[in-house]
């Protein structure tokens, strides 16, 4: 165990048995919000008899105890790292990077260090905007974990709120990547679906009525044969999980994303079998990010092509 790390063991009874797992450890602990016993099971700290417990909603049974390991608290003001950083750019006022899958945006319980916070913290120093709050210094939007690719922060308060002024008009152009399960129909349009807590597991998000206003626009780029696809996808909107959310909204859920897809479909070549099996990261990647700066007024666009992985996904998926 890790420093200040503590070890909770829950013993399941008869009475327990077919519960799902995050909400009896929600019970058990009750000093762990069920948001954040999801992510200790995700995060791989939740075992029984040695054996990794992996789904938040797998039905228990009666057995050994069930261990958690949960990590010391984050601390509240995040510390600088000498964390490498791929800039694309860089002025007095914004700094724009490419954020590689598996780095997480900021601290958060179980992930206090190594953020891009941290990289940032250390790289701009006491420049570095507070607008965002004390754990999210410069931070305008951010980028799932297991997703990689462009992403602008600004330096102080003005270009902060210059940046954000766009996001919340959408006047900043976003164009991700993803490789999907199967190969939508028609080969481009658009998703105008409204996105909300989903009702049956609040720790996910949902098409729901009455949710927030999303829109993407996709266009296929590749097919391997029936099995997949790459997509171009444009956001119109910017909601959370939105491109995750539509996309398995329209039967075509992106590969590696276990909240939201499903289990490994059957007939696929044993060697994508084992390479998508073994995945990290989700296959989505913020190809292109185009926005005016908020202070010399110019446009610009960067650029950030996407991880070789796609193309070494999709050949194993054709064979």
């Amino acid at each position: 165990m890790s420093e200040g790390e503590r070890l909770e063991r829950v013993e399941v009874t008869d009475g327990e048995a077919g519960e799902r797992l995050d909400r009896l450890l929600g019970k058990k602990l009750p000093d762990l919000s069920r948001s954040r016993i999801k992510a200790l099971v995700l995060e791989g700290r939740v075992t029984r008899a040695g054996q990794l417990l992996a789904e938040p909603g797998a039905r228990v049974k009666p057995g050994p105890p069930i261990e958690v390991r949960v990590p010391a608290p984050v601390e509240a003001r995040p510390r600088p790292e000498a964390v490498p950083l791929e800039i694309l750019f860089e002025d007095e006022h914004l700094l724009v990077i490419v954020k590689p899958a598996g780095q997480v945006v900021h601290p958060a319980p179980g992930h206090g260090r190594g953020t891009l916070v941290n990289a940032l913290l250390a790289h701009c120093g006491a420049s570095l905007s507070g607008i965002g709050g004390v754990r999210r210094p410069g931070i305008v939007h951010r980028l799932d974990r297991d997703v990689s690719g462009v992403l602008v922060v600004a330096k102080h308060d003005r270009a902060h709120q210059g940046l954000a002024a766009q996001f919340t008009v959408h006047s900043i152009e976003r164009i991700y990547e993803a490789i999907v399960w199967g190969v939508p129909s028609p080969a481009e349009g658009r998703i105008d679906r409204p996105i909300g807590r989903d009702p049956r597991d609040r720790l996910k998000m949902a098409v729901v009525e009455g949710g927030k206003r999303a829109v993407t626009r996709y266009r296929l780029l590749e097919a391997a044969g029936t099995r997949a696809a790459r997509l171009e996808l444009t956001l119109e909107t910017g909601r959370t999980h939105q491109i995750r959310v539509h996309l398995a909204s329209l039967g075509h859920p992106i590969l590696g994303d276990r909240v939201y897809g499903p289990r490994l479909p059957a007939g696929l070549p044993p060697a994508a079998r084992s390479r998508i099996a073994a995945l990290d990261r989700l296959a989505l990647h913020a190809r292109e990010l185009a926005f005016t700066h908020p202070v010399s007024g110019e446009r610009l666009r960067f650029v950030a092509p996407v991880p070789a992985l796609f193309g070494e996904l999709l050949a194993l998926l054709r064979t």
